[in-house]
């Protein structure tokens, strides 16, 4: 006896083949995938790896990710990219305060580099888009350099190229126009991998997206060997013998300010040190000694004893030394302040920060910032910030002064060249970091800006890295971490200004237009498409 089947007796295949499936979750967890792995590729270029040609597949797999998307899309895409590359960046962030901080600043700054790949989707239909593509990055890069709180531009694409072929276009346009010329090379090597792959795919060879594609890979390079001349450690005006100290600290974190007398009495013995070995001539005698910041937080004016330890140690050397202290007014917001100090006459001027650090020397919003972290508390008394460009004239060679955090603004290193500096000083205060890759990261911005200016750069740090830096990048001499030392060595003054010094903003403005144009084209292309639609 036979049965019929019937259509409810019918086996039902599954509504999706298990390997289907999976096939269809890879394919969309693959651009979410790229796009944090290709942040991760820029976090790698940075130091203290000397990697700085990962972020050319860095960006090339963003351009992979992004090209094409819709904005929103490209948004989404952007943020994962923007964690993957500022998450394990700025880990340092955190380092004595906890997570909290440090996440919250990468889900803020994460937010820039999400709206920055916003507009990379946006205009990557456009002609000859990594152009527009890479100037849309170097546009991101401005706002958060400048919003909010004066802006945070650490993480910028050019102070990972410390060590790398396109250094020298930071001579020709400062660090805009070197990251843009990282960017675009890496855009255009996405492009032409893709202008490739539909060739062997339709046989097909247009020339517009060839061309542009090649170009967008070999004009950066040719540029920057091109801008090489531009970098040199030529002597124009003679040299000068320069110390920096690192006195150390007690302990590492935010408990090495309950050490204050103890921080400066390391500075005095180190330089008191220098001093015999100068005269037992087992060191070269120092025109000038720098001293780092932070390295008298007990304010010498207000504190005679102080006072008495810097004058000691500022007149065995006999010679002008430049003191970071912390100034305790009885009134008004703290200054950080670096003084210049005689050995015959003691102190005769002074520089106040300019820029001072959101968070770290002030606290805005200090009740609403509270209820996430008590830490907040530890700054007790906010610092101000100082208003005058600041040039010390050190036994005839005027030197300029960026204090710490201000090194990572383009414009506050550049005002002490335009105002006759011959050579940079960086006196910072890395103790509060610890052991963490943040003193290799500040280190590299100062070799680009020696490029930049071209002159000569000393980052004197109370806990290291402590280091002497050549016009060309090159680094002299260098400390250890959390090791007393004393750096001295004959450095090159210049007195000549590179493009970028000349130039000022105009690079960067011409870079921001760049991309306005790329944006407002595809706005207006899109408005079209709508009308034709209708």
């Amino acid at each position: 006896m036979s049965a019929t089947m019937t259509p409810a007796d019918a086996p039902t295949a599954p509504a999706t083949a298990p390997g289907r499936g999976r096939g269809r979750w890879l394919r969309r967890l693959a651009r979410p995938g790229a796009a944090a792995l290709s942040g991760v590729l820029l976090f790698l270029s940075f130091p203290p790896r000397p990697l700085w040609w990962l972020a050319l597949p860095g960006f090339a797999l963003l351009g992979w990710t992004l090209r094409g998307r819709r904005p929103r899309a490209g948004f989404g895409l952007g943020y994962l990219a923007g964690l993957g590359f500022l998450m394990p960046l700025l880990v340092w962030t955190g380092a004595e305060v906890g997570p909290v901080p440090w996440l919250a600043l990468v889900a803020a700054e994460g937010l820039f580099v999400a709206a920055t790949c916003l507009g990379v989707a946006a205009v990557s239909r456009l002609p000859a888009w990594p152009v527009f593509a890479a100037a849309v990055w170097i546009l991101g890069e401005a706002v958060r350099a400048r919003v909010p709180f004066g802006g945070f531009p650490w993480g910028k694409i050019a102070f990972g190229q410390a060590d790398g072929v396109f250094l020298p276009l930071a001579a020709v346009g400062g660090t805009p126009v070197l990251g843009f010329a990282v960017a675009l090379c890496g855009f255009g090597l996405y492009e032409a991998a893709r202008v490739a792959a539909a060739r062997r795919a339709t046989g097909a060879l247009p020339r517009g997206p060839i061309a542009a594609a090649a170009l967008s890979v070999s004009v950066p390079v040719t540029a920057a060997l091109a801008a090489l001349p531009l970098v040199s450690d030529t002597a124009q005006d003679g040299t000068a013998t320069v110390a920096a100290i690192q006195g150390n600290v007690p302990r590492l974190g935010l408990d090495f300010n309950a050490q204050r007398r103890a921080v400066l009495d390391n500075h005095a013995r180190r330089t008191a040190q220098l001093a015999a070995d100068v005269r037992a001539g087992k060191a070269a005698r120092p025109d000038f000694v720098l001293w780092p910041e932070n390295s008298s937080d007990l304010d010498p004016y207000r504190n005679d004893d102080a006072r008495r330890v810097i004058d000691e140690a500022v007149r065995a050397i006999g010679a002008p030394t430049v003191v970071g202290a912390v100034l305790t007014p009885e009134t008004g917001p703290l200054r950080n302040t670096l003084i210049q100090w005689d050995p015959a006459r003691g102190p005769v001027a002074t520089y106040d920060k300019r820029h001072v650090q959101p968070f770290g020397e002030y606290i805005p919003m200090r009740s609403f910032v509270r209820i996430f972290n008590k830490d907040v508390d530890r700054v007790s008394r906010d610092f101000g910030p100082g208003d005058e460009v600041g040039v010390f004239d050190l036994a005839g060679t005027r030197v300029g002064l960026a204090t710490c955090y201000e090194a990572a603004f383009d414009w506050a290193v550049r005002d002490t060249v335009t105002h006759g500096a011959r050579l940079i000083s960086v006196p910072s205060n890395n103790a509060t970091f610890g052991r963490s890759e943040m003193t290799y990261q500040q280190l590299a911005m100062s070799r680009v800006r020696a490029v930049e200016h071209s002159r000569s750069v000393v980052v004197p740090v109370t806990s290291g890295v402590s280091a002497i830096i050549r016009p060309d990048g090159t680094i002299v001499d260098r400390s250890a971490l959390f090791t007393p030392d004393a750096l001295v060595a004959e450095v090159p003054l210049r007195s000549s200004l590179t493009p970028a010094t000349r130039l000022g903003t105009l690079p960067e403005a011409a870079l921001l237009a760049l991309a306005a144009a790329g944006l407002g084209w595809t706005a207006v292309a899109a408005v079209r498409s709508r009308r034709a639609s209708r």
